[in-house]
């Protein structure tokens, strides 16, 4: 599978000349408005940094070789009250297993770990006020255990809401051998993919 970062907490899925979407957004400081082309897309909650499906083409749908799970939770530490309703999901293609977070703004259950089962690849919001923040996205990482952790949802000026912080005290929570930082915005995903790995947005 190959997973390409969009921006902000848009990514693009590809399996078998099948791809798609999560979390396309629009009017978010310094990042154009998406637009890419994709035979599905998902959005996590109706905020519209997370679910400007008009961005998006769809393609003719073709054999989708993804199965998704989804797990319901919040995008607040309240049970919803002050942000509403978040959907993470779990995709995966041929034994590979991707979990987008979306705006998760709590700590997991161990129920909805237990939903999520093992995962290969963990996109995880980091930047804060909006979602969790960098100690409970690490604190996130532990409960699930993933092969792979890619950060999102961060400022790094000029791109980002302009509130949330940077991926840096992320980052600092790990010890520099964990972390990669690749020179482009896609990768593969291998069996030797491991740690923190962090995309270069490329526009």
């Amino acid at each position: 599978m190959t997973i390409t970062w969009l921006g902000h907490a848009c990514f693009r899925l590809e399996q078998g000349g099948f791809s798609i979407i999560t979390d396309p957004y629009e009017g978010v400081a310094g990042y154009p408005d998406v637009r890419a082309e994709a035979n599905a897309v998902y959005c996590s909650h109706g905020h519209h940094d997370h679910n400007y499906t008009a961005g998006v083409t769809l393609l003719p749908e073709g054999e989708n070789p993804f199965t998704v799970t989804e797990v319901s939770s919040f995008h607040d530490e309240k049970g919803g009250a002050l942000r509403g309703s978040n959907t993470i999901r779990v995709f995966e293609a041929d034994g590979v297993r991707v979990c987008h977070l979306g705006d998760l703004g709590h700590l997991l259950s161990a129920e909805q770990v237990s939903a999520i089962g093992a995962v290969d690849v963990l996109l995880v919001p980091v930047g804060g006020v909006y979602t969790v923040g960098p100690e409970e996205a690490k604190a996130v990482a532990r409960q699930i255990s993933p092969r792979c952790t890619v950060p999102m949802h961060y400022r790094h000026a000029p791109y980002g809401l302009p509130n949330v912080g940077g991926v840096e005290r992320f980052l600092e929570l790990f010890c520099g051998g964990e972390v990669t930082t690749l020179p482009g915005a896609s990768f593969t995903v291998t069996p030797e993919l491991r740690g923190i790995v962090v995309p270069t947005y490329r526009g």
